[in-house]
């Protein structure tokens, strides 16, 4: 037996939102492009911001237009003024009411801002994925036809920077397993002059093993006194003890780290081991080295990392370049760690550009870190291998390792 088709309803246009069928056929008078129903969408807006804005005045007079106005009230409408405003798709030129005496603030639509909820947000956006000013500025100009100027842009992201600060001294946990440093060199104007400063930053692994940016830092040179005090600074927002630092070989470093904890164990990070053990090859002979080298810090555990670099110590290469075999003779990590490095690499560098000042380099490296920080992923493994650890071994330290 068919099925019986289920009798179609017709829907009067705009019941579903409670609109007034007129006002709908007033916008839509018949077939539309594109273009067109994006016209009457913004006339549309531009209405229903005016109207809200007229009644916030009837409440700031405390009567409606055309009313007669109350015994003891000296103020009164004062016509409108024109401002432009940007939304989250177009400009709107908007008619703002005033009120003779000038006291009318409007909450919608406050003095000085041009800018509508949302807009700013893009802005921001955009530039902490990596965008220049200019390439924000010429995106906004071909996807919504608005114009804004490259100082509009600065203002707008300006806006963050006690944000960013703030997040740069928010108090971090107690114990990291892993904590490692990295640096990323930048051309920054200092006094006119445009010099090359660098941004370190330190990025721990929690006891989940999850990733946590802990903060950054710009200096124009690095040394043992400011090594000191980025590790200081990681003391007094509240880390108690790291079990392992991860550094690139930077003078000074190990000696600040083991100041301020004493048992941290520092050894460099994968990258800059390869590196190094390249140095002790020839020129001809380094890509055979490194090719050699991927099973040792590809290898999916410790255990197989040890095997493989006894296997490369024992093979020709091995023993041509003895001290490179020595260089690995340490505790291996997974290199799962460099995707936020790399991240911010790709955020945070500008072609051909140097950052105006030393506050904007921050707000773009904060900028970037924050978007990079909020990820939950763990590090492969990590749980399954400090679960796989014996139950005597290094005893002392498995409170630390228990969430």
């Amino acid at each position: 037996m068919p099925r019986k088709r289920k009798e179609e309803v017709p829907v009067e246009p705009g019941k579903g939102l409670n609109l007034d069928p007129e006002l709908i056929k007033q916008l839509v008078p018949g077939t539309l492009d594109r273009a067109s129903i994006n016209e009457q969408f913004a006339a549309l807006k531009k209405a229903i911001f005016e109207r809200a804005l007229g009644g916030e005045l009837t409440h700031h007079l405390g009567y409606e237009k055309g009313e007669a106005k109350p015994v003891g009230r000296t103020n009164h409408r004062n016509g409108t003024s024109r401002k432009r405003i940007a939304t989250d798709n177009d400009l709107l030129d908007v008619e703002i009411p005033r009120d003779r005496e000038g006291t009318f603030d409007p909450v919608l639509i406050a003095k000085g801002e041009r800018r509508f909820t949302g807009f700013d947000d893009k802005i921001i956006a955009m530039y902490a994925r990596g965008m220049s000013v200019r390439e924000i500025q010429g995106f906004l100009l071909e996807m919504y036809g608005i114009e804004v100027s490259p100082d509009f842009i600065s203002t707008v992201t300006d806006a963050v920077i006690d944000e960013v600060r703030e997040w740069q001294q928010r108090p971090l946990e107690p114990m990291y397993p892993v904590v490692f440093f990295d640096a990323l060199r930048v051309k920054i104007r200092d006094e006119g002059v445009v010099r090359n400063k660098a941004i370190y930053l330190a990025l721990g692994v929690r006891r989940d093993g999850t990733r946590d940016v802990l903060g950054l830092w710009i200096e124009q040179t690095e040394g043992a006194k400011f090594w000191l005090r980025v590790v200081n600074d990681l003391k007094l927002r509240g880390v108690q003890d790291i079990l392992i630092a991860v550094v690139d070989g930077l003078k000074g470093f190990p000696e600040a780290i083991n100041t301020v904890f004493p048992e941290t164990a520092v050894q460099t990070c994968i990258v800059h081991l390869i590196r190094n053990s390249l140095d002790f090859a020839s020129w001809k002979d380094r890509k055979s080295v490194a090719a050699a080298l991927k099973e040792v810090y590809r290898a999916p555990s410790a255990e197989a990392a040890a095997v493989a670099l006894d296997a490369f110590d024992t093979s020709p290469w091995g023993t041509k370049y003895p001290p490179i075999a020595a260089l690995w003779r340490r505790v291996r990590i997974s290199d799962e760690r460099d995707r936020p490095f790399r991240d911010r690499d790709r955020r945070f560098r500008q072609r051909d550009r140097s950052f105006r000042e030393r506050d904007r380099a921050d707000r773009k490296a904060g900028l970037a870190l924050r978007m990079t920080s909020t990820t939950r992923a763990m590090l492969a493994g990590f749980g399954r291998r400090q679960h796989a650890r014996a139950p005597d071994e290094h005893a002392h330290d498995q409170g630390r390792f228990t969430t």
